[in-house]
């Protein structure tokens, strides 16, 4: 049933038009609040690692930049590692709490971390406790992101119209990107207007502090915003922690699943918003940086083309649609890298259609995740897989497509990424074709009953 039935006539003397319209704006609203979290977190994320080799020099101690340097992506690295346990303790939290507080505790979270690292001291100031101090705010970041996404999936998946609800997912999702452009812009913008010795000498501040202005934006938005009604219904009957395991325990078929369609998503992913510059670079048919430089156009297509297969799995159904979309993932990766090797494709329309064929993995994946579990584990259950699978092969695969570069095995890298497609392909027959929406909720209700 949805808020919209439950509302009608309330208030407007039974006619019902003043609450559908009002029920439209509160998921406008909760769309809105989710999808700005998805743009700090992406941005804080991406924004260090552009900014990494401007403050290494300052934060960490020593005359060797190269040490320097390893030193500020490995405070990158960590936050990857303790992502998973983040969606378990934020999860729990949210699950707990509720989805509004969880985002708005982990919004607030990550917010004061990047004030406190534009504040941080330098290394010539303190010593080694600068990059002690740099790491421990990057471990609490990492925590706070890694109930980030899932808090926001089940939001989303609570609040959508049913009929939008996989258009609201991609959305959502498209905040990731929104995040990642705004942070090449603003490095742009130091670089132009302050030089890079003034973004070396302090300027990369700037940079964080930005960070931390879209987090209190978006912490703005999030204290507006309402707990989804789906919540509120269950939040009596919270089961006990002997029943949580239980839940989790029933549902360990699809917290598998979860894993391998993330698997690879997030190779897709990588390789394409990411390593997509480095390894066109290393075939040598394009410069790293015109590469870089021409991601822009790419990334809106990519955004556009996830509204677009949204509004097609809300028709079609999310699983059909996410399967499809999977296994040309799997098949068209290698193709398409050999043409660009070869130089029958250019680069920019390689770019073009190699995003237009993760659209369907990462812009679905994040409703049809939480609609797997019911609502009391939901957080959790979706987050801890997810981030677990995220932080082992799509962190890591840059790391790996590089280390293939190095020993003369570059073209091993487009053949991961298609066979990591193929694992999830196949990680989507452990989804079972019943688990819909209105199954879910079914499952949910049950879940009370028992509980009651």
């Amino acid at each position: 049933m949805t808020p919209a039935v439950v509302n009608s006539g309330t208030q407007t003397g039974g006619s019902g038009t003043l609450s559908a319209d009002e029920d439209a704006r509160k998921s406008r609203r909760a769309l809105l609040a989710a999808t700005v979290g998805g743009v700090v977190e992406s941005f804080d994320w991406t924004v260090y690692a552009v900014l990494a080799p401007f403050f290494a020099v300052q934060v960490f101690p020593g005359d060797d930049p190269v040490t320097q340097l390893l030193g500020a992506y490995l405070g990158f690295a960590v936050g990857f590692v303790v992502r998973p346990l983040g969606s378990y303790l934020m999860g729990r939290i949210a699950d707990a709490r509720g989805r509004r507080f969880g985002l708005t505790l982990s919004m607030a979270v990550i917010s004061a971390a990047s004030v406190l690292i534009a504040a941080l001291p330098t290394a010539a100031t303190i010593g080694a406790a600068a990059p002690v101090l740099l790491v421990v705010l990057r471990l609490v970041q990492g925590l706070s992101m890694g109930g980030e996404n899932p808090s926001a999936a089940a939001y989303v998946t609570e609040t959508a119209p049913r009929a939008l609800r996989f258009l609201y997912s991609a959305i959502s999702y498209s905040g990731v990107i929104i995040g990642n452009v705004l942070s090449f812009g603003v490095l742009t913008l130091l670089l132009t207007t302050l030089g890079k010795d003034g973004v070396t000498g302090g300027g990369w501040r700037i940079g964080f502090l930005m960070a931390a202005v879209l987090g209190l934006l978006a912490l703005w938005i999030r204290r507006g915003a309402q707990e989804s009604e789906e919540f509120t219904a269950q939040a009596a009957h919270r089961p006990t922690g002997a029943e949580r395991r239980a839940l989790l325990r029933t549902h360990a078929r699809h917290l598998a699943a979860v894993f391998l369609i993330t698997l690879g998503a997030t190779v897709g992913y990588y390789f394409g918003t990411t390593y997509l510059p480095q390894y066109a670079a290393q075939l040598g048919v394009a410069s790293a940086a015109d590469s870089a430089a021409a991601m822009l156009p790419p990334l809106l297509v990519l955004i556009a083309a996830m509204a677009g297969v949204g509004r097609l799995a809300d028709r079609l159904g999310a699983l059909r649609t996410l399967r499809t979309g999977l296994a040309l993932l799997a098949v068209g990766t290698v193709p398409l890298m050999t043409a660009l090797a070869h130089r029958t494709l250019p680069m920019w329309l390689v770019t073009v259609v190699y995003l237009l064929l993760i659209a369907a993995p990462i812009g679905l994946a994040n409703v049809l995740f939480a609609q797997l579990f019911p609502v009391a584990v939901r957080v959790v259950a979706m987050g801890v897989p997810f981030t677990l699978a995220t932080g082992l092969f799509g962190g890591t695969f840059p790391l790996l497509a590089q280390a293939l570069g190095k020993a003369g095995q570059l073209t091993l890298v487009p053949w991961w990424a298609a066979g990591a497609a193929a694992i999830s392909f196949l990680g989507t027959y452990l989804v079972r074709a019943s688990t819909t929406p209105s199954a879910t909720h079914a499952t949910s209700l049950s879940t009370r009953e028992d509980h009651a």
